[in-house]
C-alpha cells in the first residue's frame, strides 16, 4: 500500500461536474437577465472563461478581475450591452448553488475516509467552493478546504503548497498525494513541490508536458485500487 496519509484533491473538474455546474449556471444568469442562451453564446463562453483562468494561473490576471472580465471579453464577441462587473456577479451567486458531483465521488470518499486525512485544494471562488462542499455533502469528508483566494496565491505556484503545508502541520512529502484533472495547475504544481500525483484523466487526454505523473485513472473509482483500498 502506498504510505501516504494525506490525499489534496482539486474541486473542479475532479469532485465537481464542473461542465454541468458551468451550463447551468450561465443558463441560469442568462434567464436572470431575460436574455437567450444560444449554442454559439455558450460555446462563446466556454472559450473565454477557459482562457480567463489560464491567465490566473500565469498570474496575468487576479481572480477579483476573472469575476468580470470573462463577461466583458464575452458581451465583446457577442454585442451585449449589460454591465459586466454586474452580471458577473451574478453568475457567481449561481455558480454557488449549483453542486453536481462526479458520479461515484460521494462512495469514493467514503471509503478513503477514516483510512486517509483529506483536503481540497482549489483555484475556485472561495464562497462559490464552500457553498458548493455544503449542498453536496462533502463537508462530511473535508475538514480541510485551502482556497487560492483565500490564500492569496494560486495553484500551481509553490506559495500555493507552502500555504496549505502549513495549514495541515508540515507532513512529510511523499506522505502527500495529490489527486487532480488539471495538468498546468494541480499536475505541475504538486510535480514541482515534490509530491507524488494522481491525474484524473476521464477524457484520455495526452500529456503533452511530459510531467511524471505517478498514476493516472479514468474514474475516481479507480483510486480506490491505486491506494490499495480495494483490489
Amino acid at each position: 500500500m502506498p504510505p501516504y496519509s494525506w490525499l489534496l484533491f482539486d474541486a473542479d473538474g475532479t469532485l465537481f461536474d464542473y461542465d454541468l455546474t458551468e451550463v447551468e449556471a450561465l443558463q441560469n444568469v442568462f434567464d436572470h437577465y431575460q436574455l437567450p442562451l444560444t449554442p454559439e453564446t455558450r460555446k462563446t463562453f466556454i472559450r473565454v472563461n477557459q482562457a480567463a483562468w489560464s491567465q490566473l494561473e500565469r498570474r496575468e490576471i487576479t481572480l477579483k478581475q476573472l469575476r468580470w472580465l470573462r463577461f466583458a471579453n464575452l458581451f465583446a464577441e457577442t454585442g451585449i450591452d449589460l454591465d459586466a462587473h454586474e452580471f458577473g456577479e451574478t453568475y457567481v451567486y449561481y455558480l454557488g448553488r449549483s453542486a453536481h458531483l462526479i458520479p461515484g465521488t460521494l462512495e469514493v470518499l467514503a471509503q478513503l475516509h477514516g483510512l486517509f486525512r483529506l483536503g481540497i485544494i482549489t483555484n475556485g471562488i472561495h464562497e462559490v467552493q464552500h457553498s458548493r462542499v455544503r449542498l453536496s455533502g462533502l463537508g462530511r469528508y473535508f475538514p480541510f478546504i485551502f482556497t487560492s483566494e483565500a490564500l492569496g496565491v494560486y495553484k500551481p505556484a509553490q506559495g500555493f503548497f507552502d500555504a496549505v503545508f502549513a495549514g495541515i502541520g508540515q507532513p512529510q512529502r511523499e506522505s502527500v498525494l495529490v489527486v487532480g484533472d488539471s495538468l498546468t495547475s494541480d499536475i505541475a504544481g504538486g510535480v514541482g513541490y515534490g509530491l507524488d500525483t494522481c491525474w484524473y484523466n476521464p477524457q484520455s487526454l495526452a500529456d503533452g508536458n511530459g510531467y511524471p505523473i505517478t498514476y493516472e485513472i479514468r474514474e475516481l473509482q479507480q483510486l480506490l485500487v491505486v491506494l490499495g483500498v480495494r483490489s
